[in-house]
C-alpha cells in the first residue's frame, strides 16, 4: 500500500468518526457530566453526613457533595439524602446506631475540617471516619492535612479509602481521565486533547489544535503523554508532553503512519505504528537513546500496541489472519501467537492489570461493542450495548473501563464496570468527544495519620 494512501485513509477514518453537527459552548473547556444508568442490585447504604467546617467563614468546595457523588457514582453504594437523616453527628462518639438502624443505613461516613492556624489560608485538616452500624465499630479514623485548593483531591481520597474497605479494591476517584473533544462545523473543525477528574471535573485542556488529535495516552507514572497530532503539514506525527515541565517534543515524523503510542511500564520506551518501510508494522522507541526497533514484520497490518505489565509482550491487533485479531508478541524472540478468536472482529485490546482478561472492541452482529475475554477459561463477556463502542480504557484498580460511542446521534463517553453491572455515561456540553484514556496514577497522595 503506498504511504500516500496509508496517510489518506487514516484521515477520512478521522474525520468520519467526528461527522456530528455540534453544539458550541463559550469557554475553553467543559465539566462532563456523569449520568448513572445502571447500578448493582444490592447496593450498599451508606450516609455521608455534611461535613462541619470549624473555621471562619465557608469553604469554596463541598467535600460532602463531592464523597457523596463519588460513592453513587461507582454504582455499588446507595447514599442516603441529607434531608433524610436523623442526626447529623461529626464524630463516631456521637452516633445514635438506633437513628441509623432505623434509616436501614449499613455505613456512616463522618468528619469535619479545621484550619490548623489562624492565618486566612491556613492548611485544612479533614477528619474522617467509616463507622459500621451493625457492628457498631468505626472501621477508618485518619486525619490527612492539605491545601485549600486541594479539597476537591481530599474528597476523592476520602472516597477511595471507603472504596478500598467496603469493597477490598483499590479506588480510583483520585484519578484523571484524558479525552479529545471535536466542535465547530465539519471544514473548521477545532480538536482539543482534555484532562479531567474521574468524575468529570476541573477540565483542563492540554492542546488546542485544527487537526485531529488522536491516541492520546499516558506514561506509568501519569507524568507525561503522548499522542498523535496532524498539526505537521497535515500529516501524523508522534508528540510526547511533560505535564510536569511543560516541555513538548515531536518524537517521529517519518513518511506515512506514525500512529499509536504506547509507554512501556517502565517509560523508557515507546511502543508504536510505523508505515515507512512498507505495510504498518510495530515499532519500539526508546526515548533516551532513539533507538528503534522493528518488532513485527508482515505483510498485513499490525496495528494499535499495548504492553503487558511485566515489559515482556506486548498485545496487538493484526488482520495477518484475514479479518482483525488480536496477537501477542514476545519480545525476547519476537515469537508471535494468536489471543482471540471468536468473533469476525476484535481490536484496540489492552490487558486488566492482573493479566487475566483482554478488554476490546468486539463485533457482534455487525455492531461494535466493548468485550472482556478471560484468558483463563477462555469466556467472551460483551460488557455494552451502546451504538459503535470503541477506545476502551482500564482504570488502574481494574474494576472499571471507560469507552467512547454514541448516544442520540452524539460523541460521548460512557463507562461500565469489568463485570458489567454499574454503567454510567459522560456527556459533555463541549463537543464531541472520542479517544478516552485513564490514568494509571492518583492526581494527589496524601499521608495520613490516625485520628483521634
Amino acid at each position: 500500500m503506498k504511504v500516500s494512501n496509508v496517510v489518506r485513509i487514516l484521515r477520512s477514518v478521522i474525520f468520519a468518526a467526528f461527522l456530528v453537527k455540534l453544539v458550541s459552548v463559550p469557554g475553553v473547556s467543559a465539566d462532563l457530566r456523569i449520568v448513572v444508568t445502571e447500578g448493582i442490585d444490592n447496593a450498599v447504604r451508606v450516609a455521608v453526613v455534611p461535613f462541619v467546617y470549624r473555621g471562619r467563614g465557608r469553604l469554596d468546595t463541598d467535600v460532602t457533595e463531592i464523597i457523596d457523588f463519588d460513592l453513587t457514582l461507582s454504582g455499588r453504594f446507595q447514599t442516603l439524602p441529607t434531608g433524610q437523616m436523623l442526626s447529623l453527628p461529626s464524630k463516631s462518639e456521637d452516633v445514635f446506631v438506633r437513628d441509623w438502624r432505623l434509616l436501614k443505613v449499613e455505613y456512616v461516613v463522618l468528619g469535619y475540617l479545621q484550619p490548623i492556624d489562624k492565618s486566612p489560608d491556613s492548611p485544612l485538616q479533614l477528619h474522617f471516619e467509616l463507622y459500621n452500624v451493625y457492628k457498631q465499630a468505626v472501621e477508618i479514623s485518619t486525619v490527612i492535612q492539605g491545601s485549600r485548593n486541594e479539597l476537591r483531591d481530599m474528597a476523592h481520597y476520602v472516597s477511595d479509602s471507603v472504596f478500598k474497605q467496603l469493597t477490598g479494591i483499590e479506588g480510583a476517584f483520585s484519578t484523571r481521565i484524558m479525552y479529545v473533544t471535536a466542535k465547530g462545523e465539519l471544514n473548521s473543525r477545532q480538536y482539543s486533547l482534555n484532562i479531567a477528574d474521574a468524575d468529570g471535573r476541573r477540565v483542563e485542556s492540554i492542546l488546542q489544535s485544527d487537526e485531529p488529535i488522536l491516541s492520546a495516552t499516558w506514561s506509568a507514572d501519569g507524568e507525561k503523554i503522548a499522542y498523535v497530532s496532524f498539526e505537521n503539514d497535515g500529516k501524523p506525527a508522534i508528540f510526547v508532553s511533560d505535564l510536569v515541565s511543560g516541555q513538548r517534543q515531536m518524537v517521529t515524523n517519518f513518511a506515512g503512519l506514525n500512529s499509536a503510542p504506547a509507554f512501556s511500564p517502565d517509560g523508557k520506551d515507546l511502543a508504536m505504528v510505523l508505515s515507512k518501510d512498507g505495510n504498518p508494522d510495530i515499532y519500539i522507541l526508546n526515548l533516551e537513546s532513539r533507538r528503534l526497533r522493528r518488532i513485527t514484520r508482515h505483510y498485513g497490518i499490525d496495528t494499535e500496541p499495548s504492553w503487558k505489565k511485566d515489559g515482556q509482550a506486548i498485545v496487538f491487533t493484526s488482520n495477518r489472519g484475514g479479518k482483525p485479531q488480536i496477537y501477542q508478541t514476545f519480545l525476547d524472540d519476537l515469537s508471535v501467537e494468536r489471543l482471540t478468536f471468536e468473533g469476525d472482529y476484535n481490536a484496540r485490546a489492552s490487558l486488566l492489570p492482573d493479566g487475566s482478561g483482554l478488554v476490546m472492541v468486539h463485533r457482534r452482529n455487525g455492531v461494535f461493542h466493548i468485550a472482556m475475554l478471560d484468558l483463563n477459561r477462555g469466556d467472551l463477556s460483551i460488557l455494552t450495548e451502546t451504538f459503535l463502542d470503541e477506545s476502551p480504557s482500564i482504570a488502574p484498580n481494574g474494576s472499571m473501563l471507560i469507552y467512547a460511542t454514541q448516544v442520540g446521534g452524539e460523541g460521548i463517553l460512557a463507562a461500565v464496570s469489568i463485570d458489567g453491572r454499574v454503567k454510567f455515561n459522560l456527556p459533555s456540553s463541549d463537543g464531541d468527544v472520542r479517544e478516552p484514556a485513564w490514568s494509571p496514577k492518583k492526581r494527589k497522595t496524601f499521608i495520613p495519620r490516625a485520628g483521634r
